[in-house]
Parts: structure tokens; C-alpha cells; sequence
């Protein structure tokens, strides 16, 4: 499974790709920013994330995308740069029809670290850890989209599992109600007979 990862924001949205499958050993592909001036104009901002998505799309062709889920902060808008920046990632991995995961920093952190409050220093050291890396990558944008990647590669098979619970409890769910509905009764059929099976007519005098 390979996965690109995203760390939304307007100034630098971390991008980094992670292949493997829970269990095993991880491999890094690339890792780094796609950064837009503080001073643009907001929509040629949210342009150049869009060229710069893309270009990794094109890149290293990943089978999943992982997105961080926008959560509230006091910054009000902070919030809302990293969500048009969120939006624009699930918009390009949509177009490609590639599936988009949205995992909470929690979730992210919980995964790699054990720890739903860990730093972005103990989030980089495990990052570096786990990937075999020399050093954290940086800047921490960079190391949090890999961290996204690492988090949906050993999250998505439990995901998988209880999505297809739901599903199988639903089929089970309508197969039982159907069953249960008594079966409608049908008319009984009197279409006519074929003009060759009818009863010859009386002769009139």
C-alpha cells in the first residue's frame, strides 16, 4: 500500500509518501513542502497547493490519500487556511478517483507514538524511527505528513474490517426483514385462452 499524506496549511502543506503494510517494515519514498507566499493573493495560494499536489500525484502515484482532519482552534483563521488547504488535497486525490482518509492529529499521534498528546518532537523522533531515517525530516509539516501516511497504512486494515462488518450487518439486517414481510398474493390468472382452445360457437339458424 503506498500513501501520500497530507499536513494541510496556506504557507506550507507538508507532503510525504509511505509504502508498506502493517507489520512490516515501512519505506519512505519522498518527503517535503509545498509552500505559498504569506503575501499572495488567497486563491493563487490555493493554486500553487494545487499544482504542487498534483506534481507528487503524478510523481509517485499513490494508492491512498491521507489526509489530517481539520479540528477547531482558537485561531480562527488559521482554521480556516488549513481547511480550504485540506479541501484542495481531497479535491485532486478525488479527481483521480483515489480514495481520501481523514485522520484527527489524536489518531495521528496515538499511532506512531502510543501517545495521544505527543509532541512534534516525539512524533519526528518515532517518524524517524520507524522509516529508518538519519535525522526527523523538516520542517515539522514534513514529518506530520508522514506521520499521516504511517497512521493510515496501520489503520486502514481494522478500518477495512469494520467497514465490512457494517456492511455484511446490514445485508443480514434486510435479508431478515424481507423475510419477515408475509409474500403478497397474486390474482390468479385468467388470461384468455388461444383462439384455439376456445369452445366452437353455436351456429345460428
Amino acid at each position: 500500500m503506498r500513501v501520500l499524506g497530507v499536513d494541510p496549511g496556506l504557507t506550507r502543506c507538508g507532503v510525504g509518501v509511505v509504502e508498506g503494510v502493517a507489520g512490516r517494515p515501512l519505506t519512505m519514498h519522498g518527503v517535503g513542502v509545498v509552500r505559498t507566499p504569506a503575501d499572495a493573493e488567497l486563491g493563487q495560494r490555493l493554486v500553487a497547493i494545487e499544482q504542487g499536489i498534483e506534481q507528487w500525484l503524478d510523481e509517485h502515484r499513490p494508492e491512498f490519500v491521507a489526509v489530517e482532519r481539520v479540528f477547531s482552534q482558537h485561531n480562527v483563521r488559521t482554521v480556516m487556511g488549513t481547511a480550504q488547504a485540506s479541501a484542495v488535497a481531497m479535491l485532486c486525490a478525488a479527481r483521480r478517483g483515489i480514495p481520501v482518509a481523514l485522520h484527527t492529529p489524536s489518531e495521528v499521534k496515538a499511532a506512531v507514538t502510543g501517545n495521544g498528546r505527543a509532541d512534534k518532537a516525539q512524533v519526528g523522533a518515532m517518524v524517524t524511527r520507524l522509516l529508518r531515517l538519519d535525522a526527523p525530516p523538516k520542517p515539522a509539516d514534513a514529518a506530520d505528513a508522514l506521520a499521516l501516511a504511517i497512521c493510515h497504512i496501520w489503520r486502514a486494515p481494522a478500518q477495512n474490517r469494520l467497514q465490512q462488518a457494517v456492511a455484511q450487518n446490514r445485508l443480514q439486517q434486510a435479508a431478515a426483514l424481507h423475510a419477515s414481510k408475509p409474500a403478497s398474493r397474486q390474482a390468479p390468472n385468467h388470461a384468455s385462452k388461444p383462439a384455439s382452445q376456445q369452445a366452437p360457437k353455436g351456429r345460428t339458424a
